[in-house]
């Protein structure tokens, strides 16, 4: 077979129609038209959301000096003055009278420089005025202000207002940190690129209490450890780098931050923050709440609030660029010079939807038989798909396109060998396996993929 020529994603259009086809993502609402930047997670995109977050929690709480939480998402309004997400968590915006668009002001080229709409162009436009991103709610029966709760705009907060109740019952001792998977809500007034902004999402963050004065050390080591994830789970370090924030760029309570920066489609864009927060959050909830959130060293007899070193990533976006970067279609040309194009998705088999395919080479019954033993056996321990329609090479086609890292084939010599022909995703390699250890053989062979 001729060498395949290898293209890679050019646009995120192709992903959101195999995102449809395949099952991992779904319009929100779509039967109703659609909800402006919102997005379901399908059968095979669910399976994979969950793989995404079970790598991030594993890499975090099986350390000995992180612990999870899993804080609620309404808390009390007083948490979002304290953080300053009350006053300052705004953007500018403009209305065009012409056209009705409404957009940023602060970062659309066309209105900085010209001060015209960046839709149609018109001059005939709004003065700027503040927008609250926080979704407003009401807690109770009755719709007054003093029942006004908020749809959190970050996991965050949930992190440190426990602070005092984390450290109490681990008996954690500083340096340690404390991670959270949760869904957050901002009212985006630029959303879009399929599910790389959204108004609904899932974040991934993990806060690390330091002692002042070890704090820059910190953030260099977390730096590491966080892009070190990454490469672990496959994706290239071409499309990898970071981006220090200058001096106009830090958000207030910061004293340095640093973007992981992944090469999508669109350009290169944040995927990860990594921030070193000084003890602005603890120092802010004392002061709002009245509690003393100071940590007492006991071995040097002093008192200290903590700093905080933050990674914080958001579940949707790196699912994303986990897709973005798996996506390859492998082109070739056979000795009559037509072409044939496999489009192969792939991913670290960790975050693959499903780590083996079961295909019975007939539906007969005497191989369906074994087949779906298989299914049942395997299925215990491997996230494990049936299929049975199409030809064999249809079939090992569609689960390239979902990548899928193994095909098993139970075939007519199964009936007497006792064996199946696994196929590998990306050599194509077929070998003969013995249907007894065959557990251990994936196993195996998904650890060392």
């Amino acid at each position: 077979m001729a060498e395949a020529r290898i293209k890679r994603l050019e646009d995120f259009s192709t992903l959101v129609s195999l995102s449809k086809r395949r099952g991992f993502v779904f319009q929100s609402s779509e039967i109703y038209g659609g909800l402006g930047s919102c997005w379901d997670f399908g059968p095979l995109g669910s399976l994979m959301k969950a793989n995404v977050k079970r790598a991030w929690w594993n890499a975090m709480t099986r350390r000995s000096d992180i612990c999870g939480i899993d804080a609620a998402i309404l808390m009390h309004p007083t948490v979002w003055k304290a953080s300053g997400h009350v006053d300052g968590f705004s953007d500018p915006l403009v209305d065009c009278k012409d056209c009705k668009t409404r957009f940023r002001s602060d970062n659309t080229e066309s209105y900085l420089h010209e001060k015209k709409c960046c839709n149609c162009g018109s001059k005939n436009l709004s003065e700027p005025r503040q927008f609250n991103l926080m979704f407003k709610t009401h807690m109770g029966p009755v719709e007054d202000t003093g029942a006004v709760v908020y749809l959190r705009p970050e996991t965050a907060q949930g992190i440190f207002v426990n602070f005092g109740n984390c450290q109490a019952s681990t008996r954690y001792k500083i340096p340690f940190g404390i991670a959270q998977i949760g869904k957050s809500f901002r009212n985006e007034i630029t959303p879009g690129n399929f599910i790389f902004r959204t108004r609904e999402f899932e974040q991934m963050e993990m806060q690390f209490f330091v002692k002042p004065g070890s704090d820059d050390q910190w953030f260099e080591t977390w730096k590491d450890t966080r892009m070190n994830f990454y490469g672990k789970f496959g994706l290239r370090l071409e499309n990898l780098r970071f981006h220090p924030h200058g001096a106009g760029e830090l958000a207030h309570y910061a004293k340095a931050a640093v973007d992981v920066q992944y090469k999508f489609p669109i350009g290169w864009s944040e995927l990860e923050g990594i921030h070193n927060r000084s003890n602005f959050d603890l120092s802010q909830h004392m002061k709002f709440s009245g509690k003393n959130l100071e940590y007492f060293d006991e071995v040097a007899k002093e008192k200290f609030i903590p700093f905080v070193i933050e990674t914080a990533v958001g579940c949707d976006r790196l699912f994303l660029a986990f897709m973005a970067d798996a996506y390859r279609e492998e082109i070739t040309v056979d000795d009559k010079g037509q072409e044939d194009t496999r489009v192969v998705m792939g991913l670290h088999p960790s975050i693959a939807p499903i780590k083996v395919a079961i295909l019975p080479l007939s539906k007969k019954d005497e191989l369906t038989s074994i087949a779906e033993k298989l299914r049942d056996d395997l299925s215990e321990d491997f996230d494990i798909l049936y299929d049975e329609s199409a030809s064999i090479g249809k079939r090992y086609r569609r689960q390239d396109e979902i990548g899928t890292p193994f095909c098993l084939t139970v075939d007519f010599d199964t009936l007497n060998d006792q064996a199946v022909t696994i196929r590998h995703r990306d050599t194509m390699k077929q070998e003969r396996v013995p249907i007894k250890g065959l557990a251990g053989y994936v196993t195996s062979a998904l650890k060392n993929f």
